[in-house]
C-alpha cells in the first residue's frame, strides 16, 4: 500500500514509522525545513513543500497512493489536504487528524474527511473506559456509515450475569463484538456466559438508541416487566 503523510511532526513521524514497519510505501510531506528530520525516517521518501498546493501534491504522485493522512497540528492544513486529495485526485482514503475538539463536526465527506482521528476525543473516551462501570462509553465513530463502537463493563448488580449471549435481547442494529475479560478478548459465541466486570464492545448503527441499549445491559426490565432476556425455547422475552 502507498501511503502519503503529510505533516513531518512527531505524529507524522510515528505513523511513517509504524506503517513502514508493515512494508508499505511512505512519502511524508512538511513546509518547514526543521521538519524535515530524513535521519528519524530514512526509509520513507521526503518532500519539502507546502501540502495544500496541488503542484505539490502532484509531485508526491498523491493520485496513486491508497491512503492520505493529514497529520499535521493545524485543522485548517488538514481539511484542506483532504478535500484536495479526495476532489482533485481522487485518493480512495483519506484520514485526518483534528487537533481542536471543536472543529471535528467539520471533519466529514463534505471536507473530503473519510476517517477523523480526535487525539482529545480518543483520550477521554480512554478515560471514562478505565473509569466507568455500567456507563456506555463511545469509543470511536465511523464517519463514513455513522456506525460507533461502544464499551461497556457489567457492574456486579447486572441483572445480565449469568445470562448466555444468546439470550440477550439486543437492540436492532447492535452487534456484540467482542468480550474482553480480564486481560483475554474473547469472541462472543451464543453460548458465552456475561460475567461481572466483562467489558463489552459493541458495534452500532447510526439509529441506534443507546438509552434502550444501556436498559438491556444494566436495568433490563421493560414496561411490561419483563426483563430484556429471551426464552430460547419460545424465542420471546422473559
Amino acid at each position: 500500500m502507498r501511503v502519503v503523510v503529510v505533516g513531518a511532526g512527531s505524529v507524522g513521524r510515528s505513523i511513517a514509522r509504524e506503517l513502514l514497519s508493515h512494508d508499505h510505501e511512505v512519502t511524508i510531506i512538511d513546509k518547514q525545513p526543521a521538519a524535515m528530520r530524513v535521519a528519524q525516517v530514512a526509509d520513507a521518501d521526503w518532500l519539502l513543500a507546502d501540502a495544500c498546493e496541488l503542484s505539490t501534491l502532484s509531485e508526491a504522485k498523491v493520485d496513486e497512493c491508497d491512503v492520505i493522512v493529514a497529520a499535521t497540528g493545524d485543522d485548517k492544513v488538514n481539511l484542506v489536504v483532504s478535500l484536495l486529495a479526495k476532489t482533485e485526485f481522487g485518493v480512495p482514503r483519506t484520514v485526518a487528524r483534528v487537533n481542536n475538539p471543536k472543529n471535528e463536526w467539520m471533519f466529514d465527506e463534505s471536507w473530503g474527511v473519510d476517517v477523523a482521528v480526535s487525539t482529545p476525543r480518543i483520550m477521554t473516551s480512554m478515560v471514562e473506559e478505565a473509569v466507568a462501570v455500567g456507563d456506555l462509553v463511545r469509543i470511536f465513530t465511523f464517519h463514513q456509515s455513522g456506525a460507533d463502537i461502544l464499551e461497556l463493563t457489567l457492574p456486579p448488580d447486572s441483572p445480565l450475569i449469568g445470562t448466555r449471549v444468546g439470550q440477550v435481547a439486543w437492540p436492532q442494529d447492535t452487534v456484540l463484538a467482542a468480550i474482553v475479560r480480564g486481560t483475554q478478548p474473547i469472541t462472543p459465541s451464543i453460548d458465552d456466559t456475561l460475567e461481572v466486570g466483562d467489558e463489552l464492545l459493541i458495534v452500532t448503527g447510526r439509529d441506534v438508541d443507546e438509552a434502550a441499549l444501556l436498559k438491556v445491559l444494566v436495568d433490563p426490565t421493560d414496561d411490561d416487566g419483563g426483563t430484556g432476556v429471551i426464552d430460547e425455547t419460545t424465542g420471546l422475552p422473559v
